[in-house]
């Protein structure tokens, strides 16, 4: 029994390894902010792009778009790897698109969304660079693109492991 060794999660993999990304507060802290900002950045810009009309689809015309199926497709991809951390994400990006759609709605034109958008994901990547020089390493979106998903579920095991929810 001693030598029994006990695998690790696909999750958990994904998350350490990210996480060595991290190691210095510094750079922690600027991912704590800037990974909200480039989720929300890149909701916002997809849910932007024009999507064909639908007239079958009637009230609902309006949440079906790109950034629906960016979510269902992040989604999936959470679910993969842990059920209980894409439940709690997609709850998160529900509010997170309900933020979208009342900045498009006050500024009835919906050409302003995409360039905030722009605008915050390059200052957030900017600040992010400047994370992983303080780090001394290369940003991990170099060298997969799953860390481009990984960061908002690292982000959110840091979370649920402060408040002890097993995920």
């Amino acid at each position: 029994m001693k030598n029994q060794k006990i695998e690790k999660r696909p999750i958990d993999i994904i998350i350490d390894q990210y996480d060595g990304f991290h190691q210095k507060q510094a750079n922690r802290i600027v991912n704590y902010i800037c990974i909200p900002l480039i989720v929300f950045s890149v909701v916002g810009f997809v849910w932007s792009i024009s999507f064909p009309q639908f007239k079958f689809l009637g009230p609902y015309i309006s949440f079906l778009n790109w950034g629906s199926f960016l979510i269902a497709f992040t989604i999936y991809y959470y679910m993969k790897l842990s059920p209980i951390l894409s439940y709690i994400m997609l709850l998160l990006l529900f509010g997170l698109v309900y933020i979208v759609i009342q900045v498009q709605a006050a500024e009835k034109s919906g050409a302003l969304l995409p360039q905030v958008c722009i605008f915050i994901f390059v200052m957030a990547n900017v600040a992010q660079f400047i994370g992983y020089r303080i780090e001394g390493k290369k940003p991990t979106f170099a060298d997969e693109f799953k860390f481009m998903l990984t960061a908002p579920v690292w982000l959110l095991g840091l979370v649920m492991k402060m408040v002890g929810i097993k995920y």
